[in-house]
This record gives C-alpha cells, structure tokens and sequence, in this order.
C-alpha cells in the first residue's frame, strides 16, 4: 500500500490543475481498492454544500451538478464527525439519502474518509461496493492516509482557483477570504505585489511575460551562462576526478539542453508565463516527481535539477530584480518576509503587508505596527504567488485577506480606512497632555523604536522617551557588521533628537526571528539557542565595539541608558558589565568627555524574574520584555501561526508574574518599566499601570490610543480590575473584564479592532 500511495501522490503533483487531480485520485484509488465506485466531494463554501467534483462508477452526468447540505446524507455524516464512516448496508443507514442523478442504488458498501486541512473539513472522499461488506482496517487506513496527503493539495488548489473568482463547482465568486493572524492593526486596499528571497525556486509568483520573444531570448541567455559556469567547473576539477566521476557534469549540460528542461520552459513562456515562473513551474515538477521514486540515485537527481534551475534563477534575477517597480501603492505578499525585504520597498508606496508565516508577535509584525502598516501574519494557506498584481484587501485588526473584492466590500472597507484618518487626527490633539488618568496617576510612555527616522517621529507624537531602540534593525538593513564609526553615526542622531529626554539602547539581539544575512544562525530551535546576550559574550568584540559606538555618541548629551537582552544569569551581567566599564575606560583614556551611562537588564526570561534583588545590586533598571517572557512562560513559539493563539498578554499566570516582578523591584528601590508589545495594548496598559508600572514603553503608533485611555479611567478603578483579573481562570475572562471596563469608560471606539 505504501507503494501505491507514494505513487499516486507522485501522478497528483505533476497534474496541472485541481480537476485533473481529483481524476487521479479517483482512477487509482478505484484501481487500488478494486471497488466499483470512488468519488471525490468537495465543500463549496458559497453554497455550504457538498459538490460531487470526480467520480469512477457513478454517472458522469452528475458531476459539477449534484450535490449534499452540509449535514446531509453519509457524505454530511462524514464531514460533521470529521472521522470515517465504514457501513455494509449503507440503504437502510438514517443518513442516507438517495441521489437518482448518479444512478449509485446498487452500491450497499460505503466507506468515507473526511479530507481535513488545518481543522477544517474541505470534502469527503468515498468508495463504495455493490456487494454488503465492512472495508477492512487496511483498507480504512490507506483511504485515511491518503486523504491526509491530499489535503494540502487540495486546499491550495481551492485557493488557487478562489483567486480568479470561481468556486469548487465553478460558481462566480467575489469576497474571498483567507484567514490569518492579526498582525498590525489597521485596513488597506491596494495592488498586491509578491516578492520572494533570491534564487528560490518554491517561492517565485505567476506573473504574465509581456514581451515572448523577449522573454525567450533572455531565458536561452541566462542557460548559456550556466552551461559555461557548468562547464568551466567541469575543466577546473578536471585533474581531481577519474573520468566516471566527471560524466556527472555531462549529465548536467543534457538537462540544461534545448531538448530537455529548455523546450519545456520555452514551452511555459510561450503559453505567457515570465522565464522566472516557468523555469519554477518545470523545476519543481521534476523534483516533485523524483522525489517520490523509490531509486535512491533517481530521488538524488532531485537536488541536481534544484541545484541547476536555481543558477539560471540567479541569472534571470540578476537583471529583473533590479528592474522592480513598486506600484504607488503596494500590499507586500511573501510566504516569509524578512525586514530586508520591508526596506526594499519606499515607506510611502508601502500600504500592508501579507506573510504566509509568522505572526502578530514575530519582529516583521512588531516593525509594521512601529511603521503603523496593516499586516496579516500566519496566513499558511494563502498562496502568495498568485496575487501579484491583483487588488487586495487587508484587515490587519482581524488578519483577514481579501481578493476579488465587490463594489460594496470595498467601499466597506474604504470607510473603515476614512474612519483611521479621522481617529489619527482626533489623537493628534492629546499628544502634548501628559498621560494622566482622572485621579490625577501620571504615566509616562516612551517609545520602542528601531528605523532611524523614528527618533524624529517619537517626538512629534509626545514621547517622553525611548525605551527600547533596537540596534539590530541598522544590523539588518547592511550586509556587514557596522564598524564602530558607522555605529556612532546611527546612535548620535538618535539621542540628540530626543535631548534630554533618556534613549534606552538594547545591546544587539540577533537570534531567534532577527537572522542577519550575513551572520547566518542555524539552529532547530533558535529560541532557546544561541541569541541575544549569548551572541555578544561569545564575541565580546562586537559587543565592546557597540558600546564604545553608544557611549562616544552620547559625548555632551548623558541621556543614553545601555540595556542587556536575554539575560538568564548573573554571570552575563558581570562579564557584560566588565566590558561596559573596560569601554568607558578606554573612551576616558582617548580623551573623550563623557559621562557612564546607567545600565539596565530586559526580563525576557522567567528565570531572571527570581533575580531580581541579585540585579539591584548591580545594575540601574529593568525594564519587562513581555514578547519573549510570554512566549517562555507559555511554552509558545509567537512565530508559529499554528499556535500563536495560545500566546495571551492576558493569561492570568502572566499576570501574576508581572505583578510579582513589580512587587519584587519595588522592595528593592529598582527602577521597573515594561518595553514590550504588552505595553502598546490599552487594555493591558491599564493593568501595568495597576501594578505600579510608571514607565510604559510602546511602538509609536500605539502612544496615541494608550494614553487616550489612560486619561480617561482612573488609577483606583485600574486597581480594582487588576484584582479581579489576577483571580480569573482564563484570558477570555480577563479580556471580558477589561472590554466592559473600556466601554464604560466612554472608550471603546478608541480599541475598537472587531468591525462588522
């Protein structure tokens, strides 16, 4: 059997659109099973019902016509179990329900297997018998483990098809949604854009080729290159290999021949697909196909075909990715986008952002919310490549995407948008009051920030600091380490701007989501790997260099605080205080004029949080990092979409620990404040606040709405609410709680991110 499925599953990923598959899947099951009849029922959402879309054995008449309610028939029984059903008598079953269209009044053996994609049911898979009998167990496995298989297939065909504007059974479609995360608050409509990391064949978009002739002529180019790469490679080693060894390089100039992989992508291109597309579409076939033969040397060609077509890749990229034009205004669509990515495209033609993974709390999400950019993070079954240059809508509030939207969705939405406008200028008019609620409790918010330019904006919004500045962004966005010079350019502007008011710089934090293109870390779980802190001990030559950097750029204005990330022991902190005091006393020794910065620890990791008179002995502040503490507490990778629903800011352990940090540094007379996403929350800010958190530190497009809220409830309300939610259960109590406290506040419009 496992034969079979192996090559079934082969014969379905070389079939060229959803129906073609679905004649594989019912032909060979058929012939597997030796049944009369296999059918494929497909769920067409617009219908809520169950289509007939493939059959062997039933009248062919029926299919695309016929169809089942969602809870209707063996087939809605199915599908509402989620689980098989195996029946010899299947006429005399309650839940039967006879078909005349598909003349199926002879089969009384009825087996069913639900085809299920990420907890949902997208059809039922069926054989049936003329012959009463109970499919036996092996049976019942093969149908199950094929349906596994097949639904990944399935639903990205469904997609692929909603894309257009059709549905299973070719009904018109308009409004197709596909769900995601919520990753930065906000709405856009706009002409999405798919952008993919270089020389990845898996990730390159459909795209229509203007000019064939073009097109082809560019294509053969690029091939030539690579048969003199190929074949310059063969000449060089010619010397270390016997000449068995070298016919390898030989095979490679025949798949890269006219007569093989070239007249097949010619082929593509000729149809109207772009060379970068159809030499994809022709790749991946074959490695699809190889891949799947059980000859060990046949299945290692795979990799010699991804290896080939990913070098004529890097050649037609070479030229057309430098000749990308951004729309005016632009949705950025990628299975993973990376901040590389993000700064590729002008800020003012940038109107959101869609990612196939992540999510609300991975670092991409984070800097769109600082960018104040809707984004949909998680979004593991939209497929990216076919929205290029199709208009899009985005929910970013609900993590919803949007294609083939109708006259009335749009001017929904555009509403929506008008309404954003309008909230920023009604914010606009508080940002020089200071945060303080109705009984006279004054908060201070500062800002995270991490672009250069945000320094600029914090103060223009009413910052009263900054307490988070990334220095990894300025890392990202090079394609070398800075040198010291180059760090004391970014970080001079950046406390000059906000003089007096205090810049808090967190030491370099890569690992994780944040990889630098040029540091590559591999690890199977860089969360709990090799990161933050951990980075900088091991290379204290990057870290004294970064702080040096810091504390020359503070030369005259003494307002730079230098925070350590991921700290998890107090070794770290002696070794990193060592090199800080080693750095101030080179400076000294140069000449230079400067006073020593105070220096903090982030709590990201729940062991620290028992550290805490330990630390105030040794350092000046702490400031709460909830991202990372959340993510550890919970036992929840925030970048997984997956699972991102798991991770809760309201999620009462999580408050309890927070509340016991702010107990704990408060005994102790050790400044604490929070700088992670938790803060730029206005629900969660009144919570902090109740705490006894005074510092709030938040991504700048957040200051707004929090402190809003803040001016309108009261610090002794905030306390009674603190009480109640570190009492509750669950975060769905403690949301509740806060929504009603929100709504009689007169506020609720304010945080409103669920829209009708």
């Amino acid at each position: 059997m496992l034969d079979t499925l192996r090559s079934i599953i082969q014969e379905v990923n070389g079939a060229k659109d959803l129906n073609a598959s679905l004649d594989i899947i019912t032909r060979r099951v058929q012939r597997a099973l030796q049944t009369k009849v296999c059918s494929v029922y497909l769920l067409d959402k617009n219908l809520d019902r169950y289509v007939l879309m493939a059959s062997i054995g039933l009248d062919q008449a029926a299919v695309g016509k016929v169809s089942l309610g969602a809870e209707e028939g063996l087939v809605g029984l199915v599908a509402r179990r989620a689980e098989p059903v195996n029946l010899d008598n299947a006429s005399i079953h309650p839940n039967y329900v006879y078909l005349p269209e598909t003349r199926e009044e002879q089969f009384e053996s009825f087996l069913g297997v639900p085809v299920i994609h990420h907890q949902q049911v997208l059809g039922v898979l069926v054989v049936q018998q003329v012959e009463k009998r109970i499919f036996d167990s092996e049976e019942e496995a093969f149908m199950i483990t094929l349906s596994a298989q097949l639904a990944g297939l399935i639903a990205n065909a469904e997609a692929r098809g909603a894309i257009t504007g059709f549905s299973p059974s070719g009904i018109k479609t308009s409004d197709v949604s596909f769900d995601g995360l919520a990753g930065a608050p906000g709405v856009a409509i706009a002409e999405a854009v798919a952008v993919f990391p270089p020389a990845d064949l898996s990730a390159i978009p459909k795209r229509e080729c203007k000019d064939i002739k073009a097109e082809i002529r560019f294509f053969k180019d690029c091939l030539d290159q690579v048969r003199i790469d190929i074949s310059e490679l063969k000449m060089k080693i010619k010397g270390q290999l016997r000449p068995e060894e070298r016919e390898l390089f030989d095979a490679y100039l025949h798949m890269l021949s006219d007569q093989a992989l070239g007249n097949e992508v010619v082929a593509r291109i000729q149809e109207g697909n772009w060379a970068q597309g159809a030499l994809a579409s022709v790749a991946m076939s074959h490695v699809n196909n190889l891949e799947m033969i059980d000859d060990d040397y046949l299945r290692e060609r795979a990799t010699d075909i991804k290896d080939l077509c990913g070098r004529v890749l890097f050649y037609l990229q070479d030229k057309q990715q430098n000749e990308r034009v951004f729309p005016e205004r632009c949705i950025l669509v990628c299975e993973e986008l990376s901040a590389a990515m993000l700064a590729e495209v002008p800020k003012e033609n940038l109107a959101g952002i869609v990612s196939a993974k992540g999510s609300g709390h991975s670092h991409v999400a984070i800097l769109a919310r600082g960018m104040g950019i809707p984004a949909v993070m998680g979004a593991i079954d939209i497929p990216f490549s076919e929205f290029d240059g199709k208009e899009l809508i985005i929910d970013g509030y609900n993590g919803i995407v949007y294609s083939n939207p109708s006259d009335e969705l749009r001017n929904r939405f555009q509403e929506i948008v008008n309404e954003q406008v309008q909230l920023s200028e009604e914010l606009e008019t508080i940002k020089d009051l200071p945060a303080e609620t109705i009984d006279k409790r004054r908060i201070h918010l500062w800002v995270n920030t991490g672009l250069i330019t945000d320094a600029a904006t914090a103060n223009q919004r009413g910052a009263e600091g900054i307490g988070l500045f990334r220095t990894e962004v300025p890392f990202l966005l090079r394609e070398h380490f800075p040198t010291e010079r180059e760090q004391t350019d970014i970080y001079r502007p950046q406390l000059e701007a906000l003089h007096p008011k205090p810049v808090t710089m967190r030491t370099l934090d890569i690992g994780g989501d944040k990889a630098l293109p040029y540091f590559t870390i591999k690890e199977e779980n860089p969360f709990m790997g090799w990161r933050g802190i951990r980075v900088s001990m091991d290379h204290p030559e990057l870290f004294i260099s970064q702080v040096r950097a810091m504390m020359k750029a503070s030369q005259g204005l003494d307002n730079l605080h230098i925070m350590l990330p991921m700290v998890s022991n107090m070794r770290q902190v002696d070794y990193a205080l060592h090199l800080i005091d080693r750095g101030y006393a080179e400076l000294l020794e140069e000449g230079l004029n400067i006073s020593k910065p105070d220096v903090g620890v982030m709590v990201e990791v729940p062991a620290i949080t028992y550290q805490i008179e330990a630390l105030a002995s040794r350092i000046n502040f702490i400031s709460v990092g909830t991202n990372d503490l959340i993510q550890y507490l919970l036992a929840v990778d925030r970048n997984n979409p997956r699972v991102a629903n798991l991770f809760s800011t309201y999620h009462p352990p999580v408050l309890q620990v927070l509340n016991d940090i702010a107990e704990r540094a408060e005994k102790v007379n050790l400044r604490y404040s929070v700088c992670g996403e938790m803060a730029g929350d206005p629900g969660a800010a009144i919570l902090l606040m109740a705490m006894g958190y005074r510092v709030l530190s938040m991504n700048i497009n957040a200051l707004g709405r929090v402190k809003a809220v803040i001016r309108n409830v009261s610090f002794e309300q905030s306390k009674i609410l603190l009480a109640k939610a570190l009492l509750a259960e669950d975060s769905e109590a403690v949301k509740s709680m806060i929504d009603l406290e929100l709504y009689n506040a007169g506020v609720e419009r304010l945080l409103r991110t669920a829209r009708g």
